[in-house]
């Protein structure tokens, strides 16, 4: 099982540099907090402490300590040039964040780290959607959009591991190239994937 803040896409023609996360790093990132401050730096880019304390509803001073946290684990790094001594702004270190969880099944040093870390993850999942869902949008973004579920399948380990991947590269297919302005009238897309297991439950 693969996941992240940010998943690369395998198999990318101009798929960007990846880092996998550590033990250290993880515990690092698994703060609530962290992992929101995190969330807004790779959604909408550069920010500084005290506009991330207004969209947080935190105070200043407790946001730039977990600033300067996600630096030293390698996450975010200042903008130079931009921003003052007293008001620096961040942005998330380029390039694809890749945990396996499977790294830390028999680490128990990084077992409630790992936890924390997958919950906090699943609910900003589910909040970006419960977002799109109270927003109001124009019928020609509305109709485009889709929360679907296929729960009907049944695979194996190596079957599902080729849905995933195949599904990727369908994703990449549709990826800008690095640099490549937008198309006009074009958003950002968030595309959430969660394809999982589950065990069969109320029969004899």
């Amino acid at each position: 099982m693969t996941d992240s803040p940010e998943q690369p896409t395998p198999h990318a023609p101009h798929a960007r540099p990846q880092r996998r996360i550590d033990a250290r790093s993880l515990r690092g990132l698994a703060h609530p907090l962290r992992m929101q401050i995190f969330e807004l730096l790779n959604l909408d880019g550069p920010s500084t402490a005290t506009r991330l304390a207004e969209r947080l509803g935190e105070n200043t001073g407790t946001v730039s300590w977990h600033l300067r946290h996600l630096a030293e684990h390698g996450f975010i790094e200042e903008e130079t040039g931009r921003g003052t001594k007293r008001e620096r702004w961040w942005r998330r270190v380029p390039g694809a964040n890749r945990l396996e969880t499977a790294d830390f099944r028999d680490d128990p040093e990084t077992r409630g780290a790992l936890s924390l870390y997958m919950h906090e993850l699943v609910q900003q999942y589910f909040n970006r959607v419960i977002s799109y869902i109270n927003e109001e949008w124009e019928d020609e973004w509305r109709g485009v959009g889709t929360i679907s579920d296929w729960s009907k399948l049944h695979l194996t380990p190596a079957q599902l591991q080729a849905l995933n991947d195949e599904l990727a590269e369908v994703i990449a297919r549709h990826a800008p190239e690095p640099d490549t302005a937008p198309d006009p009238g074009a958003l950002p897309v968030v595309v959430q994937l969660q394809s999982f297991p589950r065990r069969t439950r109320g029969t004899e």
